[in-house]
């Protein structure tokens, strides 16, 4: 079988919907990833690795990233960056490779869901222990109030995405259709108002999987020039903060709009 080219590929495995979705595709897919993830596509399509195949990959890739954190210094947190991208990229390929060959199907969104759930927690577990210091280069023991602290804000990169999907379980046991986007604005004008100016900082990316290992790997370059593990633990800091505060902030947008109605 012969490789498509990349212009065939394209209007099958980027349909509208795909690129053009503000609250589903990342930024870096949009940016620069679905032009990666189209040169892979081509070449894996005519082999026989299964999209649910390449899912499990992806779900490796970030589970290694958030390993790879334990490696001191700024080597784990470069190796940490590059495997957040690579499982990025795999996140991507898997959907082209079931559109092209018309093989999407539930299980795969579900490993997928999943997959994200595990791999972005896992990278937040792995900074914070990277802050404990587990091997005790800093500091006589490690001090695991940081690795608490990591393990807060994967919990909450967690709880916000399992807000999101539980409003589907919600609104499909209820016998409601899928929700529109237009039901996400909040009832109260100043509920709408605070939704749209946090939309606009954009704060709560810091705990995505490719936020989060860039912030890692930025301030491991700071820790590198300060000589101690200082700003890794004040990313620890904020990154708990943000999740906590995301996780209470979207449950209330949630509630205070259409979408369970």
């Amino acid at each position: 079988m012969s490789k498509p080219s990349v212009a065939e590929l394209r209007p099958v495995v980027h349909p509208p919907g795909v690129k053009d979705r503000r609250s589903g595709e990342h930024w870096a897919g949009r940016l620069y990833m679905r032009e990666i993830s189209l040169r892979w596509t081509r070449h894996l399509v005519t082999t026989r690795v299964t999209p649910n195949q390449l899912t499990y990959l992806m779900v490796l890739a970030g589970l290694a990233a958030g390993a790879a954190l334990l490696v001191p210094g700024l080597p784990g947190a470069l190796l940490g960056a590059l495997l957040i991208q690579l499982y990025l990229l795999l996140d991507c390929v898997d959907g082209e490779v079931a559109r092209w060959r018309a093989q999407t199907s539930i299980t795969g969104v579900y490993l997928d869901r999943v997959g994200h759930y595990l791999a972005e927690a896992a990278l937040l577990v792995g900074f914070g222990v990277r802050a404990a210091d587990v091997f005790a280069q800093e500091e006589a023991a490690p001090n695991w109030l940081w690795a608490f602290l990591g393990t807060v804000a994967a919990l909450g990169a967690i709880l916000i995405k399992a807000e999101t999907d539980l409003v589907d379980v919600a609104r499909t046991r209820g016998g409601l259709a899928a929700v529109r986007d237009e039901a996400a604005i909040p009832r109260s004008s100043g509920l709408a108002l605070a939704r749209r100016a946090a939309a606009a900082l954009k704060f709560h990316r810091l705990v995505g999987g490719v936020e989060a290992s860039l912030l890692i790997l930025f301030v491991a370059v700071l820790d590198l020039i300060g000589g101690d593990l200082f700003f890794t633990r004040l990313g620890v800091v904020l990154l708990a903060a943000v999740a906590v505060v995301q996780t209470l902030l979207h449950l209330v947008s949630i509630l205070a709009s259409s979408r369970l109605r």
